[in-house]
């Protein structure tokens, strides 16, 4: 998604409304009035947490059906792959859409040169991970992870395309279609799967949902963008995006590889088994988790990116959603914690018990996470990238230490390690990150502290309600729970 300023020399088709091809609002370097920009965020994170919470309905659901129709080891397969290919899709990336979303100006000629980047990237890795296929099944000790590689490869290519589409509708502010894109992929997806599944196709159901999601986004944001791309021409200066992209990528993959510390260990120590099991509390929690604090980037980084002239104003913006995100999240985390044991059994069903625990650590994690999330908006929209990488470094080696520790008490200790790493480093980004850049650290920490203690004491009070009430019907736990 970047291009050159010449608006006659581009080659781009479009397909439909002019506002495709003039310059966007998110295009001009002047800051919106205080009133417009406010606005214009608060009614994009309005529809992005709409959304939001029908991909989490959905992923649920979807978890809670297929997790009756498939095996342990089926998602443990499918973990295994999806954590190699996420390194890819990094690469392939190599943060040209965070770049394209922050770049003061992008013109037609920028963004067509920075789709054709992010394609030929993403064709690449698609023949590497063809190629390197039967190494991950032996590294693994999985023949069928060999297929699986090489189906899932494909997702490289599709992905490289869609990148730019998704950057110039989140540049353009139009958080709506993203969000219909990301909702009606996502259902197709698990429709899916849910249909191969039923017919006793095992881990390819769980594969087949990957690749109708990657091609199904694809499709729907071309249509809402409005433009195809023009062939690719020498002489289109992007280097500055490609710059930022450089940092971003290494700080993403290292980051990755944090959140994923976890999965290799268990991977490689346990078996797809105990994997499976893992993962089923990983995605149940984790995921949904990220659904939901992942939009608030979309709407953070083009408000702030345009606030690096008034770092009092974007202070205030910085800590209202700290607070606003904080005590939402963390507080459905912490009844999350309290009632793990109901919750699993309503949604997984009685034979997955031994994901209980995971869930209740995950869920501890994800809250030291989720307070320390605004920092991430910080080091993007002031184009902190390398030294955000420096930090992911130290991230990454408090939870490489950590998980591995925790690993020698099985998939429960992988998970104390997985919750205890963020709350050492919170703290530790809060205080290196206020080093680098203007910072409110005073009312981000007393925020912090007042969403913990908030937490602590409604995560308790809902695990002892849930323990009196154990004997009782799984709904009135749950609802005992949550009161």
């Amino acid at each position: 998604m970047a291009d050159d300023p010449d608006e006659k020399a581009a080659a781009t088709v479009t397909v439909g409304d002019a506002a495709a091809n003039t310059p966007s609002a998110a295009d001009q370097s002047v800051t919106p009035p205080k009133s417009a920009l406010g606005n214009r965020a608060a009614r994009g994170a309005s529809i992005v947490m709409v959304g939001q919470i029908s991909r989490i309905v959905i992923q649920i659901g979807s978890v809670a059906v297929l997790a009756r129709l498939l095996d342990p080891v089926d998602y443990g397969l499918i973990a295994i792959v999806l954590t190699v290919v996420g390194v890819g899709e990094i690469l392939r990336d190599f943060g040209l859409s965070a770049g394209a979303i922050q770049a003061a100006t992008l013109d037609r000629r920028q963004r067509d040169k920075l789709l054709w980047l992010n394609t030929a990237i993403g064709a690449g890795l698609a023949v590497v991970g063809f190629l390197v296929a039967p190494l991950v099944a032996k590294i693994f000790g999985q023949p069928e992870l060999a297929g699986i590689t090489r189906v899932l490869a494909f997702t490289f290519l599709v992905s490289g395309v869609i990148a730019q589409y998704r950057a110039d509708l989140n540049r353009r502010m139009r958080f709506r279609s993203l969000v219909v894109t990301d909702v009606a992929a996502q259902l197709i997806g698990v429709t899916i799967a849910i249909a191969l599944a039923l017919a006793g196709t095992a881990y390819w159901a769980l594969v087949a949902q990957q690749l109708g999601q990657a091609v199904a986004t694809l499709v729907i944001l071309v249509l809402y963008a409005r433009w195809l791309p023009g062939r690719p021409r020498r002489g289109v200066n992007v280097k500055s995006i490609v710059k930022f992209g450089h940092g971003m990528m290494a700080s993403q993959l290292v980051g990755y590889l944090n959140s994923s510390v976890d999965t290799y260990t268990i991977a490689l120590t346990m078996g797809p088994d105990q994997l499976g099991v893992y993962n089923r509390g990983f995605q149940l929690l984790m995921r949904p988790l990220n659904q939901l604090r992942a939009p608030s980037t979309t709407v953070a980084l083009p408000v702030l990116s345009r606030l690096n002239n008034d770092p009092e104003r974007a202070g205030r913006y910085i800590v209202s959603g700290q607070l606003a995100m904080g005590y939402p999240l963390v507080g459905m985390l912490a009844f999350a914690a309290g009632a793990a044991v109901p919750l699993v059994d309503l949604f997984l069903g009685s034979g997955w018990g031994d994901v209980a625990p995971v869930f209740a650590l995950l869920a501890i994690a994800g809250a030291f996470q989720t307070l320390s999330y605004v920092g991430n908006w910080v080091y993007l929209a002031r184009a902190l990238t390398g030294q955000l990488f420096w930090y992911s470094l130290v991230s990454l080696t408090i939870k490489i230490v950590c998980v591995v520790v925790g690993s020698r008490w099985g998939i429960v200790g992988v998970a104390a390690g997985y919750a205890i790493a963020p709350a050492i480093a919170w703290p530790i980004s809060l205080w290196w990150l206020s080093r680098l850049t203007p910072l409110p650290v005073r009312d981000l920490t007393f925020g912090a502290l007042r969403i913990t203690a908030s937490a602590t004491v409604a995560g308790l009070s809902c695990l002892l309600v849930v323990s009196l009430l154990s004997a009782l019907p799984l709904l009135v736990e749950i609802l005992a729970g949550a009161l």
